[in-house]
């Protein structure tokens, strides 16, 4: 419980809250009015991850060994360069950030990991076995912390007050359940994209005239 609850800090730095997972595109493109928006952003995103992280999760947990498989299917499977690009940069952040505070149990990962393009789905499932966490933990971490960084991205870009996006975390809870239990047994073939607007809104961040966040 502890280890679980030291990952899940925001102060644990693994580079999450320099990404906005889209909303500061969709937000300035005109598809984010008002809670009821952020609401439904939010939501699409948490299916994402679980049709497009939880299964390369489960996979690397699985079994150490295919984590290069998990990590090739990772960068075929994001498409936008902007997405793709996040992803290998919090996968870099995260393995770097654990191989400073856990040393001896994320070896095992970073030998495994030499030469891949460290994407962090695949690297989330793999670190976090090593670091005691079972599969169920993991997944749900993963698919929390995406919801606190959009919520928390709303926050900074002033699509919601700090309370107002607590709240709306804390009703996401059920739906948090929901995606666990739907897409926690993925394998890898089931790799879906469920919202390819909201992708195709994050692949314009980086033609933004002004941005807070890298994606």
């Amino acid at each position: 419980m502890w280890r679980f609850l030291q990952l899940a800090d925001s102060a644990f730095p693994t580079g999450g809250f320099a990404h906005s997972f889209g909303l500061e595109a969709a937000a300035q493109a005109g598809e984010i009015r008002g809670s009821e928006g952020l609401l439904r952003f939010t939501r699409g995103a948490l299916w994402q991850a679980g049709y497009g992280a939880l299964p390369l999760c489960r996979a690397a947990w699985q079994d150490l060994q295919a984590l290069p498989i998990a990590d090739a299917r990772a960068e075929s499977f994001l498409m936008s360069h902007v997405a793709n690009r996040a992803s290998r940069t919090q996968g870099r952040a995260l393995l770097g950030t654990c191989a400073r505070i856990f040393p001896a149990e994320v070896a095992a990962v970073q030998a495994q990991a030499a030469g891949l393009k460290l994407h962090l789905a695949p690297l989330w499932g793999a670190a976090l076995r090593a670091l005691g966490l079972s599969l169920d933990e993991a997944q749900r971490l993963l698919l929390w912390s995406t919801a606190r960084g959009v919520l928390s991205a709303a926050v900074r870009t002033g699509l919601c007050g700090t309370h107002e996006g607590q709240q709306l975390l804390a009703a996401l809870g059920p739906l948090l359940d929901e995606v666990q239990l739907s897409c926690g047994q993925l394998p890898l073939e089931a790799l879906a994209q469920p919202s390819p607007i909201a992708d195709l809104l994050q692949g314009a961040h980086d033609r933004l005239y002004s941005r807070l966040f890298q994606s």
